[in-house]
């Protein structure tokens, strides 16, 4: 209940939340060789960067219900209340209801969790697939059955489909527990573990080496790749990768040299506004039409106080990343807690294969441990919404480890007691000194930190007096702690989830909801359209982008555009030859350069259309919309310039020497 009501309560206001994957399902409603393929534009140009699972659930919801922003949000929302109900059918029975009710609780007021849960992201399927494979490994782990350990792959090699290599962070615990605990010689588990291995790594690669095997002129471009091969992706961009440092990442950030002509501003007669040198060249064949008033600037938005702009990453990694300013607030909260639960529920085993709860804590614990030193140490991109998939383990630990402290405190020795007690205090007072110091930094309001103090120490005190109802006191503590994070989960209510980097609390970055970018770019999207409409666009391309994220609203608006440098631009998806080709045959014409990640450098079409395509003017295309709204970006018109685009540097030198009074930089 407390989950459906925080994933679907004003789960509208959210929109399309992701433009980039909602323009993505409906480019892949237009065909089967996009949806096949993923497809991230109306044309097939070129791939998201994503493997295909959830994007493929969204797509038939679309077309089951008509393409929405609820068609594409609610199954991610679905998504998390089974997993919630999937925990505690997992925890319950080897650690207890309470266990399971607790553990199903801290799941489901895990910030992350939420946010990731009310957009139309991968990561609330992959955490259910995760957790679905990590119960059939235990029940393979109780039986020992070979049957049940391979539906164990096949859940793993489907989650391995909507994230990569993401998935594989719920392997080790598996493969541990089965290794330990299931029943029969070490033979017999070494060739099940085998088995199940091979059987998952055919279903996670069957889809990848289909697309490999697909002659690359029959299929799109795949996106976020240099090589054009999905299993670069999968293992690369999206894998190793992100463990191992890439671009984007901490410290990685580069940025490139300067290739295209500049100029020193040219001053339209009569006026101060400045020219580049691409207008200037457009002006010079086209007369400009009478100067539209600009609109007034968008009021700002009232309510609560929120940061101006997203945090994109996790921090430095270090072992207290996952309390830092970026991840902290999505997923620190009850660390400690989960950690030093971990350690209780171990000392209150019966060391002995047949206690259930032995796999249980190398399964689950496991899963949570790894998660916990990825998010830690990982040196690649770590956006803080990737602190989601530590949620199910980490909620596992805090179930099983309240109730294993509570048995430690109710112990009949007086030793074993105070040891349980000491545990206690060191689980409740960390878990409460960390909460202190993310309120203070994220928190709002700031009140309840009193409240919040006074319960935890009214708790810990009540400990040694009570004894065998000490349980009450540790469920008590147990309780207050997850009181923060709900708080910070509950605050998704108070505005749209942002679609590029889904975050909770009350002081993170909003969301814009609607068509998912802000009122004033909206209306530059639209003007943008009605001039490609009217002023020859060519078909199919009648709007090429350097970045997906130019593509995206157009794409979302009906137009047929498509990102020749993908994601980050980067991607070769297309040459200057094959720009040079689709404008000849008057399938192209106009394009989108510059604009967000421009400085990551582009590829040789968005190179050679920044180098010989004539800019047009703001007031052409923008109408009375602030043309500041795009970031940078300029539109360019490439009509009658395919052989300069073939040679776009031979054409800039003779540019150059033609106009000897214009200052240019290579």
């Amino acid at each position: 209940m407390l989950s459906g009501l925080l994933e679907f309560v004003k789960l509208s206001q959210n929109g399309y939340a992701n433009v980039y994957y909602s323009a993505a399902v409906k480019s892949m409603l237009r065909s089967w060789h996009n949806f096949f393929f993923v497809a991230a534009d109306p044309n097939g140009l070129i791939t998201v960067d994503k493997p295909p699972l959830a994007l493929w659930l969204q797509a038939v919801s679309a077309k089951l219900f008509g393409f929405a922003p609820l068609s594409l949000i609610v199954p991610e929302g679905i998504c998390a209340v089974l997993t919630v109900f999937l925990l505690y059918r997992i925890v319950a029975p080897r650690f207890g209801v309470w266990a399971g009710l607790t553990g199903a609780l801290a799941l489901a007021v895990f910030p992350s969790f939420v946010a990731v849960s009310r957009e139309n992201g991968v990561d609330s399927l992959l955490i259910l697939l995760m957790l679905a494979a990590a119960g059939l490994g235990l029940a393979a782990t109780d039986s020992g059955r070979l049957r049940t350990l391979v539906w164990c792959g096949v859940a793993v090699g489907l989650a391995f489909n909507t994230k990569s290599l993401a998935a594989a962070l719920v392997v080790p615990g598996i493969v541990a527990g089965y290794l330990v605990c299931a029943p029969g010689s070490w033979r017999r588990r070494l060739g099940h573990l085998a088995v199940a291995g091979a059987v998952s790594l055919v279903i996670a690669l069957s889809w990848s080496l289909a697309v490999d095997l697909t002659p690359a002129s029959q299929r799109p471009f795949i996106g976020s790749t240099s090589g054009n091969s999905e299993l670069q992706l999968e293992f690369g961009y999206n894998g190793f990768g992100r463990v191992g440092g890439q671009q984007g990442g901490p410290g990685k950030e580069t940025h490139r040299t300067l290739t295209a002509l500049t100029a020193r501003p040219l001053l339209r007669a009569g006026s101060d506004w400045p020219l580049t040198a691409r207008e200037y060249r457009y002006l010079v064949r086209h007369p400009p039409p009478p100067a539209a008033p600009h609109a007034k600037a968008a009021p700002r938005p009232h309510g609560r106080r929120r940061a101006t702009a997203p945090t994109p990453f996790g921090g430095s990694p270090s072992p207290l990343r996952i309390f830092g300013a970026g991840l902290g607030g999505q997923g620190g909260w009850v660390v400690p807690l989960a950690l030093l639960g971990l350690i209780a529920a171990a000392l209150t085993l019966r060391r002995r294969r047949g206690d259930r709860r032995i796999a249980g804590l190398y399964v689950l614990g496991g899963w949570f441990l790894v998660e916990l030193a990825a998010l830690d140490f990982s040196t690649g991109i770590v956006h803080p919404y990737y602190a989601s998939a530590l949620a199910p383990g980490l909620a596992a630990m805090v179930g099983a480890g309240a109730v294993a402290l509570a048995a430690l405190v109710r112990s009949g020795t007086t030793r074993r007691a105070a040891g349980g007690y000491a545990l206690v205090v060191l689980a409740v007072t960390g878990t409460l000194a960390a909460q202190l110091v993310l309120i203070h930094r994220d928190g709002d309001p700031l009140w309840w930190r009193i409240p919040l103090v006074v319960l935890c120490l009214g708790a810990l005190i009540a400990i040694p007096l009570l004894r065998r109802r000490a349980g009450w006191a540790v469920a008590a503590a147990t309780a207050t702690l997850l009181v923060a994070p709900m708080v910070f989960s509950f605050s998704v209510w108070l505005a749209p989830v942002s679609g590029t980097f889904p975050t909770a609390g009350p002081y993170t970055y909003a969301g814009h909801g609607g068509d998912g970018v802000t009122t004033t770019s909206l209306h530059l999207d639209q003007a943008l359209v009605r001039f490609l409409r009217t002023h020859g666009a060519h078909r199919p391309y009648m709007l090429l982008t350097e970045s997906a994220d130019q593509a995206s609203a157009p794409i979302l608006l009906g137009l047929q555009a498509s990102a020749v440098g993908g994601y980050n631009t980067t991607d070769p998806a297309m040459s200057a030859d094959q720009l040079a080709t689709l404008v000849t045959e008057h399938r192209a014409r106009y394009m989108l350069i510059d604009g967000p990640y421009a400085s990551r450098g582009g590829n040789g079409a968005s190179s050679a259309a920044r180098l010989v395509c004539p800019a047009v003017p703001a007031q052409y295309w923008a109408q009375n919309t602030p043309d500041y709204a795009y970031y940078g970006s300029y539109l360019v018109d490439c009509a009658g310039r395919s052989a300069q685009l073939r040679h776009p540097y031979r054409f800039a030198r003779a540019f150059l020497r033609s106009h000897p009074n214009v200052h240019y930089a290579l």
